[in-house]
């Protein structure tokens, strides 16, 4: 960090307003600093926001900015006085999660441009507490940790996650520091040798109406046409109601363990889509086990929606208590069974931002809701064993570090131009985080339209070409016997890619217009993206061959898309 913002920084003062009773000593450690609360007084002290540095660093109020979300649905980006959401779920509004008041919230990692390049502030740990950051207009920032309201008893104290402070000119450089101190603190479950998760999921065509014979029939196709895809992915839909996820829908009649058995026998993997931590009212494990919930103030089963963003399938939803031992049993022994009994190894969690929900009451009352989630995930990951994938979806990003394969880090993904273009935004705003925190979901391959869904061809290929440069997972969203040539080829150039492992693109600024990729083999592919609905002129090298033209991957490559066409010349 350069010296005279890491001077502001270190100079900015603490909590003005605090008590006496209570001490605050920083310790730093070259670019990382823990604050340490002691309560030297003889009470109990309920403490809801630990104010760690409150000041000004005298950065430019036109400043651009990256800042990350609590949960996977909000990002940050725009100026420090104008802050804009990256996706369509800011935390604040539509998850209810803060409650900004002449602020801008941002949760955990906080990219600022400056003169002499970037400053990341960014906290390397979520273990106990969230980590904030608030932006003022006037360019008065705020860094804390959300501690909930938590007694800190006489003669104890707390100990904040860990925060790094770095500046420098090459941004991926500073986010690969905060990669390697994340990883050093929580541990990572991606293998640099494990192959990424391939597969079809029945989400995107058939959505909750989705039964037996859908899966079967894409089940033979993918046989037939497609036999990279590893894994057949059944989503939402098949279980009889939000929480029984062992007893079956009626359109799933011979049970899905005898499902997941045919798909074994075809030769690829059964994977099941499972959301852990919610339940609709009519659901056996709510009306047989209402106490496994979180409360209410009325002491009752808090209704998701009373607090939050409430479900967007049978509401309201209720919350498992990850801190309850009962439920963590529950979860351990739902997992097992599926692993052990069904035969699953690939798990997609979704609605895992709900097992971290605000505004409730735990069964351990001096739990924060990072640690009631933390404490169910490892519950899963205990049931599911050894050599499972898990992959986070909708999750709470920070509190889920060290505790899933992969993470979707972007929407849900919708057969329309400014879904494809947001998707893609918000994956490489993540791309760091690829191969080192988790496995990158960028979501499905959908190059099909459906009726409610229709696309032009333009913003396909702009969908198809963010796939390439975010060098995630790959999982087919279509009904399979509708691609067509030309779709299926595609389909499979972007399967041969993820086979060989190549990493996403590097992106010159986060305007995202240009990156590279490192092929393997030693080729480099030149990634061109047009956001405009005008054409743009382009400067590349001269040689350069079209990426789906190409026979292979050891040569020198161009993959350009956009609303408006990208006009390149050497």
């Amino acid at each position: 960090m350069s010296s005279s913002l890491l001077a502001r920084l270190r100079a900015l003062p603490a909590d003005l307003a605090q008590s006496d009773s209570m001490l605050q000593t920083r310790q730093w450690e070259g670019p990382l600093c823990r604050v340490r609360l002691d309560n030297l007084g003889p009470e109990p002290a309920a403490v809801d926001e630990w104010l760690l540095f409150d000041g000004s660093l005298g950065i430019s109020l036109d400043a651009a900015i990256y800042g990350e979300g609590f949960q996977m649905l909000a990002q940050t980006m725009g100026r420090w006085q104008s802050p804009e959401p990256v996706g369509r779920c800011p935390d604040a509004d539509v998850y209810r999660i803060t409650q900004d008041d002449g602020f801008h919230t941002i949760h955990n990692l906080l990219l600022v441009a400056h003169p002499e390049g970037w400053l990341l502030l960014a906290f390397t740990s979520c273990m106990q507490f969230g980590g904030e950051f608030r932006l003022y207009p006037d360019g008065r920032l705020q860094i804390l940790m959300r501690t909930e309201g938590r007694a800190l008893g006489p003669g104890q104290h707390w100990q904040s996650e860990g925060l790094l402070c770095l500046t420098g000119p090459d941004r991926e450089r500073l986010l690969a520091e905060l990669a390697d101190r994340i990883c050093t603190e929580h541990g990572t479950l991606v293998s640099p040798m494990q192959a990424r998760p391939t597969g079809w999921c029945s989400w995107y065509h058939y959505y909750s109406e989705v039964g037996a014979e859908d899966i079967r029939e894409n089940l033979a196709v993918r046989g037939a046409r497609f036999p990279a895809l590893k894994y057949v992915q059944i989503d939402d839909g098949y279980q009889a109601r939000m929480g029984d996820w062992l007893i079956p829908s009626a359109k799933f009649e011979q049970g899905v363990a005898t499902l997941a058995a045919e798909i074994r026998a075809s030769g690829c993997e059964p994977a099941l889509w499972v959301a852990p931590f919610i339940a609709e009212p009519g659901s056996r494990v709510f009306q047989e086990h209402p106490e496994w919930f979180v409360q209410g103030e009325d002491g009752r089963p808090l209704p998701a929606e009373r607090v939050t963003y409430g479900g967007w399938r049978c509401p309201p939803w209720y919350v498992l208590d990850g801190t309850h031992p009962e439920v963590q049993a529950h979860l351990q022994h739902l997992f097992r069974t599926l692993r052990e009994q069904w035969g699953i190894q690939y798990f997609k969690l979704d609605a895992n931002f709900w097992g971290a929900i605000h505004g409730g009451r735990f069964f351990d009352q001096a739990a924060t809701r990072i640690q009631a989630y933390r404490r169910g995930m490892t519950a899963i990951l205990a049931g599911a064993g050894e050599g499972a994938f898990l992959l986070g979806c909708n999750a709470p990003l920070w509190p889920s570090l060290g505790l899933v394969h992969g993470m979707r880090v972007g929407d849900d993904v919708e057969r329309s131009g400014h879904r494809f273009r947001q998707i893609a935004r918000e994956s490489f705003c993540r791309g760091w985080q690829n191969d080192r925190l988790w496995a990158l979901d960028p979501d499905c391959v959908c190059l099909r339209d459906l009726p409610s869904q229709q696309a032009k061809p333009h913003d396909y290929e702009f969908h198809l070409a963010a796939l390439v440069a975010s060098g995630g997972l790959v999982l087919a969203g279509d009904r399979l016997q509708d691609l067509d040539q030309q779709q299926a080829a595609a389909l499979q150039k972007l399967l041969a890619l993820s086979a060989m492992r190549a990493p996403g693109a590097c992106f010159d600024t986060m305007a995202f217009r240009r990156g590279w990729v490192a092929l393997p083999g030693g080729g480099r592919l030149l990634c061109l993206f047009n956001w405009r609905d005008k054409p743009e002129r382009v400067t590349v090298p001269a040689g350069g061959v079209d990426f789906w033209q190409a026979s292979g991957v050891d040569e020198w490559l161009i993959l350009e898309a956009g609303q408006g066409r990208v006009i390149r010349y050497a």
